[in-house]
C-alpha cells in the first residue's frame, strides 16, 4: 500500500485489518450480549435474525474476539509497556483532556490512556472468554455445575460492563484526538500529528531515519 508522500506510518494494514475486526466483533457482542441481558433490550435480538440465532451467533463471535485480540496483543506488546512517560503524562491530563498539549511531557508510540484501554481489554477479553465458555450449554454444560455457571455468568457480565465503559471511552478518545481516525483508517499521521500527541515516538524515528513502526526500545 502507498502512502502519502511526507506522511508517518502509524499502523500498517495488518494491525489495521486486526484491529478493525476486534472492534466490528465487540460490537457484535455488545448488541447480542445486551439483547440477552434484559427483556427490555430483546429487541435487538432482530439484528441477528430473533433470539434463538442471537444466542447461537453470541459466544462463536466471542471466539473470533478473542483470537483478534491475541493478534494484537502479539503485534503492540511491547509498545504498550508502562514506563516513567506514563506518570507523566497522567500528571498532565487535565490539558489532555481539554485538547491543549502544550506542556505536556513528550510520550511515546502510546500514552498512559491508551495503554491503558489495552490492559484493561488484554485482561477482560480473557475473561469474558473463558467464563463464557462455562456458561455455553450447547457444548460445556455437561462439564459444569449450576453453581459454577451462575457465578460465570454473574462474572461474565461484570466483566462485558467493564468492557463496554473501557470500549466507549475508547472510542470517544479516538474521535476527540483529530488525525487518530484517520491513522485507524488509512494508516498515516502527519509529522505534525505524531509531534504534538507522540513527540518521543516521532524523535525516534527521526533519530532512526525510519518513517514507520519500530519495536520498543529497551
Amino acid at each position: 500500500m502507498t502512502y502519502p508522500p511526507g506522511t508517518i506510518i502509524r499502523y500498517s494494514t495488518a494491525s489495521r485489518i486486526n484491529h478493525w475486526i476486534t472492534g466490528i466483533c465487540f460490537t457484535l457482542l455488545v448488541l447480542s450480549g445486551l439483547s440477552m441481558f434484559h427483556p427490555f433490550l430483546f429487541w435487538l435480538s432482530n439484528l441477528f435474525g430473533g433470539g434463538q440465532w442471537t444466542r447461537a451467533a453470541h459466544p462463536w463471535i466471542g471466539c473470533v474476539l478473542f483470537a483478534s485480540y491475541m493478534g494484537m496483543i502479539v503485534q503492540f506488546w511491547r509498545d504498550e509497556l508502562p514506563s516513567r512517560d506514563d506518570i507523566a503524562w497522567l500528571r498532565a491530563i487535565n490539558r489532555v483532556l481539554v485538547n491543549n498539549e502544550e506542556g505536556v511531557p513528550e510520550v511515546p508510540r502510546f500514552n498512559a490512556g491508551q495503554k491503558f484501554v489495552f490492559w484493561a481489554m488484554a485482561l477482560l477479553v480473557p475473561v469474558l472468554f473463558f467464563t463464557g465458555l462455562v456458561i455455553w450449554e450447547y457444548y460445556f454444560s455437561g462439564y459444569t455445575t449450576i453453581e459454577q455457571q451462575r457465578i460465570a455468568l454473574l462474572v461474565h457480565s461484570l466483566a462485558a460492563i467493564g468492557a463496554i465503559i473501557v470500549w466507549i471511552t475508547h472510542v470517544y478518545a479516538g474521535l476527540w484526538i483529530r488525525g487518530s481516525m484517520r491513522a485507524m483508517m488509512h494508516g498515516w499521521v502527519t509529522p505534525g500529528w505524531a509531534y504534538r500527541h507522540h513527540r518521543k515516538w516521532l524523535r525516534r524515528l527521526v533519530e532512526t531515519g525510519s518513517r514507520g513502526p519500530l519495536p520498543r526500545r529497551q
